[in-house]
């Protein structure tokens, strides 16, 4: 007669279940957890400055945790599409920029304006030129001269490769009877490092706005050969404009903060409030004229004006012959996952040819496991991406690690303890300690 043994739930089982009901509460109140403030643009820039302060006065007001996070490259496509995508749970915003206008029409995304949510205008900068204090150049009209004598010969920079600044740049110089590229822009994320590459000589000019160089000008590091302005900045009456000097030129950008479309109403109604309150705060405005930018602050009504206004404007520009060479890119923003998978399907390819052409007597003619091993890898990757924002962090990494350790032949309790414990500790180690969003999904943890 054969024993019945009773029956026992495996520990590894209950310790999981019990860490993944651990976050499940419920929804107290909007907002009842961190959130995420993307900023497309590099530290240490205008639009990373400005982040950070309304992130740091956003806590205050909401009274929870308001992380920047700098979601760079692709000339702004990266970090605009993060925020455009993002789950419109409320807890995801980006502050969006004038290159919001531009990607599109230079075909290196879809996203544009109308994917996004708008909250508030923040502020609006003309652009400007600087050079070191040592340049030969000591106005506009002498760094004409020399452009127009040697062209192609001087390097400048200030964002990415068609960005605002660069447009700017460009724009000046086809206003005066020169090409677009006749200055060569070496492309860099962000005003921040552009400053930085100027001072070690890695370029000859930076165009970029009055605020983000002001620290510089008044170490007398850099010189500002004017600033493209209808009439002067109150905090620069100094800095002439390139009216002034001859060049009937003019051009800015704005920067402000935006939802992904579909949140709900309740929701976006209450950070439009706080927001409100914050531009409005004397610790706000103290900051933004201390630091010389420009307030101008704009409902979502208005602000969606702006956009619409500079997208029509922008299009006019970048699509109109002689800016061709701005608007042109030498690599579209799938080349490099387009490497990375034409190498694994080359990799496949070898590694099925040569297993096919082995005799019967010495191999099998294929390895199916160890081909199957070597796809789960990057297909659970694959899965993670796919299923993070709707199940969230814990969910999504438990499950596919238990099942990635299991299908490496990992004993299941084992897979499962260690799941159990893994995942909650990275979870507590990333978004609690280090303050890094991760998404929540189901559970609310």
């Amino acid at each position: 007669m054969t024993r019945r043994q009773p029956f026992r739930t495996p520990g590894p089982i209950a310790l999981l279940l019990l860490a993944l009901l651990a976050g499940c509460g419920g929804e107290k109140g909007y907002p009842d957890r961190p959130i995420m403030l993307i900023c497309p643009w590099s530290a240490g820039g205008g639009t990373d400055t400005v982040s950070r302060k309304v992130a740091a006065l956003l806590e205050q007001e909401l009274g929870v945790p308001v992380n920047v996070v700098n979601a760079t490259g692709g000339s702004g496509v990266t970090g605009h599409t993060r925020g455009a995508l993002a789950v419109p749970d409320g807890y995801t915003m980006t502050m969006i920029t004038v290159e919001l206008n531009m990607l599109h029409w230079r075909g290196l995304t879809n996203i544009g304006p109308d994917d996004f949510r708008p909250v508030m205008l923040l502020n609006r900068d003309a652009a400007a030129l600087f050079v070191r204090e040592d340049a030969p150049w000591k106005s506009l009209g002498e760094l004409h001269e020399y452009v127009a004598a040697h062209p192609r010969a001087l390097k400048a920079s200030g964002t990415a490769q068609g960005g605002i600044w660069h447009v700017s740049l460009a724009g000046w110089l086809d206003a005066e009877g020169m090409r677009a590229d006749d200055i060569i822009w070496i492309p860099i994320n962000g005003a921040g490092p552009s400053l930085d590459a100027l001072m070690s000589s890695g370029v000859d000019l930076v165009c970029c706005s009055l605020p983000e160089a002001a620290a510089l000008m008044e170490a007398g590091r850099v010189r500002c050969l004017g600033v493209m302005a209808e009439e002067r900045i109150a905090d620069f009456p100094d800095v002439p404009t390139f009216r002034e000097q001859g060049s009937d030129w003019a051009m800015g950008g704005w920067r402000g903060l935006a939802l992904p479309r579909g949140v709900p109403e309740e929701r976006a109604e209450r950070l439009t409030a706080a927001v409100d309150r914050v531009i409005h705060s004397e610790d706000y405005l103290e900051f933004m004229e201390h630091s010389g930018f420009n307030v101008s602050p704009a409902p979502p009504d208005q602000f969606r004006e702006v956009m619409e206004q500079f997208d029509r404007q922008m299009g006019q520009i970048l699509t109109g012959e002689a800016f061709q060479s701005v608007r042109r890119t030498r690599y579209g923003p799938m080349i490099f996952p387009t490497v990375v998978f034409l190498l694994m399907a080359v990799i496949l390819l070898v590694l099925v040819v040569r297993g096919g052409l082995r005799r019967a007597e010495d191999a099998p003619a294929i390895d199916r496991r160890g081909l199957v091993r070597m796809g789960m890898v990057p297909g659970f990757v694959m899965a993670y991406l796919l299923l993070v924002e709707t199940a969230g962090y814990v969910v999504t990494a438990a499950v596919l690690l238990s099942a990635l350790m299991v299908g490496l032949r990992v004993r299941w309790p084992v897979a499962l303890g260690t799941a159990a414990v893994l995942v909650p500790i990275t979870y507590q180690v990333f978004a609690v300690l280090l303050r890094v969003p991760l998404p929540w999904g189901w559970l609310g943890w």
